[in-house]
């Protein structure tokens, strides 16, 4: 099994980075079946488990490379490259197709034209704040369409934006209102309902207080700011206003130990039901769902301590994943990051705790910082490789800083929920919330403002990243014994 997931996700890594064509996919399966037969037909030379390896891998591999082609197979555009070749300016229908991402500056709205979907494409349009869209209003946009630009060769942006099947853009079209109430009703009400939670806060916390407890707790990064944001990077802590498996599983640990003295498969049972009613609250986005089963798979590991079944859960989680859309195995940072946390923190985290037997287990300080310690390692070449920038400071901050964002998740869902129906009664929870949100503010602020916080590493190269990759994979290997049976 594990060789041909190996396979499957070597063969989608190979076309995401190479286009051979379709005819490289059938060529894979083609020598696979080759040594399948050699196998079958040479069953009595030694060594014939080795040919059957071999096929499986190859097999899985073309699979892979077949599925990333079908995937990147655009719909039929031609429609819109008239329109290009002609200008650019159109005027077009379209539905608004997902939340709106509000930042500083400008909102952006993901648009299908047509309405229905019909032989249509996805739009990603950057439009002024007001008048404000949300999911499932009918538009009329005129404006200037265009591909996709990279802006230099670090990101590609455009295969980004493909892996949403996002195909083009427009820089503040005029935009009009047509119709209201289309799309998905679940979806327009958990959006709703996420509105009328932010806006509670509002209420209640000033910014950059609110827009921070906005993006702690449901991921909303709105009003935070283009500085502030680059305070979270530099100092590594941009995971805690996105919603990341380790946000989520703190819903779950949280609930669980609110009710320790119950059986402990109660305790398990609300606590996995806290994330999937947490995912759901948030609008069930595919990053949420995404870092929902992975927050459940550390959950279950930590609270049943089968770490082989837990470990085969998230290979076989993220195989599904990349099934469904292959793109995201190296265009989607934030799945990569998921991914390779939640393996630290089921695998590495035990050990690096065993360490820290000189720090206090009051408080769960001792299982916080391991978690930090190893999910910072962990993650430390892939960020290298992506963003090119070494936070010095990630680990005393993360230290510092979520030690108390359990206690400010409880405050800052208290207030928010309480004050969707009494915004007076919710004025203590926000006080309490406030003070917490100035004090995490005040360490990211504090730190990023040091000389030495963070330092550019321009051009980490893939191949260093592997290397350190497979130095980390013997090194837990070793650790956790050589006798023990492998994954």
């Amino acid at each position: 099994m594990m060789i041909f997931l190996a396979g499957f996700i070597g063969g989608v890594m190979l076309r995401s980075f190479v286009n051979f064509g379709r005819a490289f996919a059938g060529l894979f399966i083609l020598l696979g079946i080759i040594f399948m037969l050699v196998r079958l037909v040479r069953h009595s030379v030694s060594n014939t488990k080795i040919f059957l390896y071999i096929a499986i891998f190859l097999i899985a591999a073309g699979f892979g490379m077949a599925r990333y082609e079908i995937k990147d197979t655009s719909p039929d555009l031609s429609r819109f490259e008239s329109v290009i070749g002609r200008g650019g300016q159109v005027e077009l229908d379209g539905l608004v197709v997902d939340e709106p991402d509000e930042r500083e500056n400008y909102t952006r709205l993901v648009v299908e034209s047509p309405p229905s979907g019909a032989g249509g494409a996805k739009i990603l349009i950057y439009a002024q704040h007001y008048p404000e869209f949300k999911y499932g209003n009918e538009i009329k946009v005129s404006g200037v369409l265009r591909r996709p630009k990279n802006m230099d060769d670090s990101f590609d942006w455009r295969a980004y934006l493909a892996k949403d099947d996002i195909y083009y853009e427009m820089f503040y079209p005029k935009i009009g209102l047509t119709a209201d109430g289309k799309g998905n009703w679940i979806k327009r009400q958990l959006f709703a309902f996420k509105e009328k939670y932010l806006g509670a806060l509002a209420k209640v916390i000033p910014e950059p207080e609110s827009a921070f407890m906005g993006g702690l707790t449901v991921g909303a990064k709105r009003a935070i700011g283009k500085s502030l944001l680059e305070d979270f990077r530099k100092t590594g802590i941009i995971h805690i206003v996105v919603l990341s498996g380790y946000n989520i599983s703190l819903v779950a640990d949280s609930i669980m130990r609110g009710l320790s003295f119950l059986p402990g498969v109660f305790g398990i049972s609300l606590g996995v039901l806290g994330i999937i009613l947490f995912a759901v609250m948030t609008g069930a986005s595919a990053t949420v769902v995404r870092a929902s089963l992975m927050a459940l798979l550390v959950i279950l590991a930590r609270a049943t301590g089968r770490i082989y079944e837990i470990t085969w859960a998230l290979f076989l989680t993220g195989f599904f994943m990349v099934l469904h859309n292959p793109k995201i195995l190296r265009f989607d940072t934030g799945f990569q990051l998921s991914f390779l946390a939640t393996f630290a923190l089921i695998w590495l985290a035990p050990h690096i705790e065993k360490k820290l037997h000189f720090v206090p287990k009051k408080f769960k300080f001792r299982e916080i910082a391991s978690a930090t310690i190893s999910a910072q390692i962990f993650v430390l070449p892939l960020l290298l490789y992506k963003m090119g920038m070494f936070s010095v400071v990630s680990i005393p901050v993360n230290l510092l800083v979520l030690l108390f964002v359990p206690v400010t998740m409880l405050f800052g869902f208290l207030t928010g929920i309480i004050g969707m129906f009494s915004a007076i009664l919710s004025v203590p929870f926000g006080w309490i919330s406030f003070v917490f949100l100035q004090y995490e503010l005040w360490i990211v602020e504090g730190f990023a403002k040091l000389p030495f916080a963070s330092f550019n590493v321009p051009r980490f190269p893939l191949a260093a990243m592997l290397i350190m990759y497979a130095i980390y994979g013997i090194i837990i290997y070793k650790l956790n014994g050589k006798n023990k049976k492998a994954i």
